[in-house]
């Protein structure tokens, strides 16, 4: 299964939390890596998207069908994602559009086994697959990427 974490691009600072847009520079991040991932995105990828206004903003850029998760909202469990992106079962590509704490928690218990607090920047992807080596799940790190790489 490849799980694409996908953090939501730069936003404007207030409250409330949920209604916060992206800046110009937000926009322009996310068109840039909307159209990065749609390149390399199957077809069949089903995305998932944080109810905050930020994220929602973030996934039209991707110009594809998205569902909003309200269990993706701020303050997320790393439980949670995996719960809805059916990791580490699903048959198809999973993108995540979500926040921070929560993707890079998530990329650490992925790839270490442990939940610790990395960084993942503000519109920035990490696409992670899982795959069977030999009778054992092996999770790689195919691309961390920043929107100003693409």
């Amino acid at each position: 299964m490849d799980l694409i974490l996908w953090r939501h691009a730069e936003a404007e600072p207030g409250e409330p939390d949920f209604g916060r847009q992206l800046t110009s520079k937000g926009l322009k991040q996310a068109e840039r890596m909307g159209g990065w991932l749609d390149h390399h995105l199957p077809d069949s990828a089903r995305i998932l998207v944080s109810p905050a206004e930020r994220a929602q903003q973030t996934a039209r850029a991707l110009k594809r069908k998205f569902r909003t998760v309200e269990d993706l909202a701020p303050g997320a469990s790393v439980a949670a994602v995996l719960v809805a992106a059916k990791w580490p079962d699903s048959r198809d590509p999973v993108v995540v559009i979500g926040h921070q704490p929560t993707l890079g928690a998530v990329a650490s218990f992925l790839l270490s086994g442990e939940e610790a607090n990395w960084a993942v920047k503000k519109g920035a992807a990490w696409w992670l697959s899982n795959r069977d080596r030999s009778g054992h799940a092996a999770v790689g790190l195919r691309v961390a990427i920043g929107p100003d790489f693409v």
